[in-house]
């Protein structure tokens, strides 16, 4: 077993849902991908909101709303601190990663695509990031195309390159597959498609949680990314723009805060990040979402990182060195995410054995079904890992595949 770089007992403390038993045996939880669990500060900043300053925000005219909307702004700043945006107001506040992106398609996407047009996304995207730009396409006679992945679930640069040309509007793409972990070259993706004007938008939802993220250093025009993903609560989505790219696009949805001024002769619009959020948002989740960044930014991130880096490299060889495993995803550069088959047994059979012994991953496609047939199978079974797992929790899931297969093979 590897030497431990990262005090993982101290962090796991924060997390009372890791201390349960499921099936009668202790909880081992490599699902992070798809939602991180949360330490107690989120928790409690959530309960105290509800407990002591539930009310409306920015238009109430009393103690408690003045008090929510200081909570609530604070978090927005955190975030563009968190981003190392330029602004705040450049931090729209979304349902999720899916809805930033529906946002970016349709208002972006509907002033800017004219038939002929072309938007790229790699192979291995989630679904979220292909249909929303369908839906678009299709309405205005626009195209989607798939940037190639290779057979290790890298994208092929060179391909890339020569899809470019001046019918290329948009490169969207992961800055981590999620089905695969691979981390996905976006500083050479976003330097080649500005060089022949197109936008580029990152999904960032399986990149926030592994490392810092600086989007002016990416000169990204959009980011986007999900609370859940990054020890925040479920429901609340981040979409970070370029300040001149938000001013010139329309609202997405109408309703109350988007607003200025309504009249029958028209409506004008309210300024930045406000535009883009109409109706009561979720306040407590932005408050919760604070203090999941503030917990982040008191841990070493860096060792962190270096502790999930050691997981999956003590899982992967233990993959290798376990008969009747295969590895789908084999980039060189990777985050801590584990997605394999057993061959000869389904993904979802694996996965109901595994959680009757505690162990708890995902299978499936992933929502990322185009790469999934590009490799000609149904799914996988990912484990994905967090800094507060540990190598004994990567030894019991091996014990348990061993189980698995008695039944199985």
């Amino acid at each position: 077993m590897p030497e431990l770089l990262f005090d993982v007992e101290k962090v796991r403390a924060d997390f009372p849902i890791l201390h349960q038993d499921v099936n009668g045996q202790p909880l081992v939880y490599l699902d992070s991908a798809a939602t991180t669990q949360k330490p107690n500060a989120v928790i409690d900043a959530i309960s105290d909101y509800y407990r002591n300053d539930n009310s409306n925000v920015h238009r109430g005219a009393h103690a408690l709303a003045d008090r929510a909307t200081v909570k609530f702004e604070a978090a927005r700043a955190k975030v563009a601190a968190f981003l190392n945006a330029p602004d705040a107001k450049q931090i729209i506040w979304t349902r999720g990663t899916t809805e930033s992106i529906n946002l970016v398609a349709n208002c972006w996407g509907r002033s800017n695509l004219r038939a002929g047009d072309r938007v790229l996304v790699s192979a291995m995207e989630h679904h979220s990031n292909i249909v929303p730009w369908q839906l678009v396409a299709d309405a205005l006679g626009a195209s989607v195309e798939p940037i190639p992945v290779d057979v290790t679930g890298t994208i092929d640069l060179s391909a890339f390159e020569a899809m470019l040309d001046d019918r290329v509007k948009m490169v969207s793409v992961g800055h981590v597959s999620n089905a695969l972990g691979s981390i996905n070259p976006v500083e050479k993706i976003i330097a080649l498609a500005h060089a022949t004007g197109a936008k580029v938008t990152v999904d960032g939802a399986q990149a926030v949680s592994h490392w810092a993220v600086d989007v002016q250093a990416l000169d990204c025009d959009f980011y986007a990314f999900s609370a859940h993903k990054l020890f925040g609560p479920t429901g609340l989505g981040v979409l970070y723009g370029k300040r001149e790219l938000l001013e010139a696009m329309p609202p997405y949805q109408g309703g109350g805060e988007m607003i200025e001024t309504v009249s029958f002769a028209g409506t004008t619009f309210n300024q930045l990040p406000y535009k883009f959020e109409a109706g009561t948002p979720d306040i407590a989740g932005a408050i919760g979402f604070g203090a999941a960044i503030d917990y982040l930014n008191s841990i070493d991130r860096k060792a962190a990182a270096a502790h999930e880096q050691a997981l999956l490299a003590y899982a992967e060889e233990k993959a290798r060195n376990t008969s009747g495993i295969k590895l789908i995803g084999t980039s060189a550069n990777k985050t801590s995410v584990m997605s394999f088959i057993l061959e000869g047994a389904h993904p979802a059979d694996v996965g109901v054995l595994l959680d009757k012994q505690g162990i708890a991953v995902r299978t499936g496609n992933h929502c990322a079904q185009p790469i999934m047939d590009q490799y000609g199978i149904p799914g996988t079974v990912r484990a994905s890992f967090s800094f507060y797992n540990t190598f004994a929790e990567v030894d019991r899931l091996f014990a348990a595949i061993e189980k698995a297969k008695t039944f199985l093979l």
